[in-house]
């Protein structure tokens, strides 16, 4: 006969080598924990405007020269502003430097509260006139938004955020004075789950440039 104290051992050992699974009610959460940190993420780029009928960064074979003049133009209740401004300065060089868009460029920043969509093309030519080497194109960049959204909805998801970016860009030759486009991009990176901070402001506003701009190789 197996005594008592031989079918305990049984058990326990057993119990040791097949421990208990979590209860389906234990794992939920930790499902939801790990979609809302991985998240189902999508990039979605529209423009309105005058759109350029071929892509602002130099063409194969081309040497161009350009002056970007950006400034921000934000919505009043806009939170955390000199981290914004100081993100999309980096991105807005990294950008110009790293992209091939033009063969020389110089990024400045106008300073003196004049909102970059008021200046008129002959403005534009004379800021342009004072540059050590007179550029050949300008591209005035007004950043619009540039900043993590969520939304909430009753949906399977019910949180849906990301970051979007909102640019006004507008493009000027200089010989001749022509506004060649002048349009809004409007640049999101998101979706179901995605929860997103400030921390790639930076990379969020070059994402956006390579898609308004289209330069043809972009260096890694």
């Amino acid at each position: 006969m197996i005594s008592l104290t031989r079918i305990n051992l049984i058990i326990v050992s057993r119990q040791s080598l097949f421990p208990p699974m979590p209860s389906l009610r234990c794992l939920v959460p930790a499902c939801l924990v790990a979609l809302a940190v991985a998240g189902c993420a999508s990039t979605q780029f529209e423009a309105a405007g005058r759109t350029p009928v071929h892509p602002l960064c130099q063409a194969p074979g081309e040497t161009v020269s350009a002056l970007v003049l950006w400034g921000p133009q934000w919505r009043p209740n806009q939170k955390a502003v000199p981290e914004r401004e100081a993100a999309a300065q980096r991105g807005i060089e990294h950008f110009f430097a790293e992209s091939g868009c033009f063969s020389k460029s110089h990024v400045r920043r106008i300073v003196d509260d004049r909102p970059i969509a008021t200046l008129s093309p002959a403005q534009v030519r004379v800021i342009a006139a004072s540059e050590p080497m007179v550029p050949s194109r300008v591209l005035l960049i007004t950043v619009r938004e540039l900043g993590p959204i969520v939304k909430l909805s009753a949906s399977l998801a019910p949180v849906e955020g990301g970051t979007e970016v909102v640019l006004e860009i507008r493009s000027v030759t200089i010989a001749t004075g022509e506004v060649s486009a002048d349009f809004r991009s409007h640049w999101q990176h998101g979706g179901p789950w995605v929860l997103k901070g400030v921390a790639t402001l930076e990379q969020d506003i070059g994402s956006a440039l390579q898609a308004a701009l289209k330069p043809v190789v972009v260096r890694q």
